[in-house]
């Protein structure tokens, strides 16, 4: 495991862990402040900008000084006709804390950020994720993969193209006429058969003149490389960009006639939450809005949140949709699928039934994640976490939860709920759950 020494200096009274230890409360202290609005029920309020105030004891960063009860210390004071060695100088403001008494005194106001809307959400989503994503990654980046695009004259030594480089050779090889090995052994054959002769002037004079060609066709040669650096070429690789993974989350609200105008703002709250994380956090995500009465069907995001449409009771009808829609436009091999439901748990009488055939012989095998969410009476919120208590519906998904490990429910009785709930049901997990 490699070691990491920081040897830079620190600034005059500070330190470096001091200060990225405030920072790390600072920005603890942001997302606290951004949560409490959000449990307060003003999730609207998430999506634009917010003035964060952080007390200002928080705001001092540690540093360094002289103890106060210790040491020996020597003060000139010129000018000052009011206090004797060893008097007490009162406080200004005469309270504790940084602000101060009434009077006249000054004081500092609390710090304030101002965050944009960009990094309010980046804050409040940011250990927030689509759980079980097991098929493909979802990244909020694009990803690349190295694709050959030609040669280059320059990079790594593994990407080096022998062929092309030992064109280039051979070419330059030609045109500056390098010396062949075949022409210096010619010559030295002529020289040795010469040699074998009887010795004449001509001889010497024929032997003296091979001699000083030989040499320079020698020197022309190791002059003239074989190889030179100008002939190598490598690989070339350009990312290719990957397109993300995709995944899709269906949105199932019931807005029939049991479903109160409470009930129905939490469900819409509990989906503004969701619709921002998802828009937030994943650039290539479908969001499908399914609304169901007695009867179910696909409609548009306005449609979802301000509709006021009416009517009885079929939960299966919006679950049958879905399983419609998954296999018309979302094949399973190449999206990553993911539910969300929002109901106050009645249902029609029999109906439950065919939810849970849904439910454990098809959708949940499709399915990465599905989350439950049902909306209860807040007289009703202490039999939270009761399996035997509930709506119909409830019991019945009681058996889903128990055998499907990717599905979850909860319930919401309040505003405060929603989003302690949200977390629950996203939070990033140190491990992938696995499906059946």
């Amino acid at each position: 495991m490699p070691i990491f020494i920081d040897r830079r200096l620190n600034p005059k009274d500070k330190s470096l862990g001091n200060r990225q230890r405030f920072l790390r409360r600072a920005r603890e202290e942001l997302k606290r402040s951004i949560r409490d609005k959000v449990r307060a029920g003003g999730i609207a309020e998430l999506d634009r900008e917010h003035v964060v105030p952080i007390p200002r004891k928080g705001t001092g960063e540690p540093s360094f000084g002289d103890d106060k009860e210790s040491g020996r210390r020597q003060h000139i004071l010129p000018g000052n006709r009011t206090f004797s060695s060893g008097d007490l100088i009162p406080k200004p403001g005469g309270g504790g804390g940084y602000g101060s008494a009434a009077g006249t005194t000054e004081s500092e106001d609390d710090f304030r950020f101002v965050l944009s809307r960009e990094e309010v959400l980046d804050l409040f989503f940011e250990d927030l994720e689509l759980p079980d994503l097991v098929k493909l990654n979802l990244k909020q980046v694009l990803s690349f993969k190295p694709r050959r695009a030609g040669f280059a004259a320059s990079g790594a030594p593994t990407n080096i193209n022998v062929g092309r480089t030992m064109r280039n050779s051979h070419g330059r090889r030609i045109a500056l006429r390098r010396p062949k090995q075949a022409e210096l052994d010619a010559i030295a054959r002529q020289i040795a058969e010469l040699e074998a002769k009887p010795a004449s002037a001509l001889v010497r004079e024929r032997i003296a003149a091979l001699r000083e060609a030989l040499d320079r066709l020698e020197r022309r040669r190791k002059r003239i490389a074989y190889v030179d650096p100008v002939d190598i070429r490598f690989n070339r690789f350009d990312p290719q960009p990957l397109p993300n993974a995709n995944a899709v989350m269906f949105c199932l609200m019931d807005v029939s006639g049991s479903m109160g105008e409470r009930e129905k703002d939490l469900a819409k709250r509990f989906f503004v939450l969701l619709h921002l994380f998802l828009t937030r956090r994943y650039e290539r995500t479908d969001i499908v809005f399914i609304r169901h009465t007695h009867l179910a069907k696909e409609v548009d995001e306005h449609t979802f949140f301000y509709h006021t449409e009416s009517g009885g009771t079929v939960v299966s009808t919006a679950l049958e949709e879905m399983h419609r829609i998954i296999e018309q436009r979302y094949p399973v091999a190449e999206w990553n699928i993911y539910a969300a439901q929002a109901s106050d748990g009645d249902n029609f009488a029999g109906d439950s039934e065919r939810c849970i055939e849904l439910l454990d012989r098809k959708l949940m095998r499709l399915c990465q994640y599905f989350a439950y969410v049902e909306i209860i009476d807040e007289r009703e919120s202490h039999i939270f976490g009761a399996t035997e208590n509930g709506t119909s519906l409830w019991r019945a998904y009681n058996a889903i939860d128990g055998k499907w490990p990717n599905f979850q429910m909860r319930r919401i009785a309040a505003p405060a709920d929603i989003y302690p709930v949200f977390r629950q049901l996203f939070a990033r997990q140190p491990g992938l759950r696995k499906s059946a």
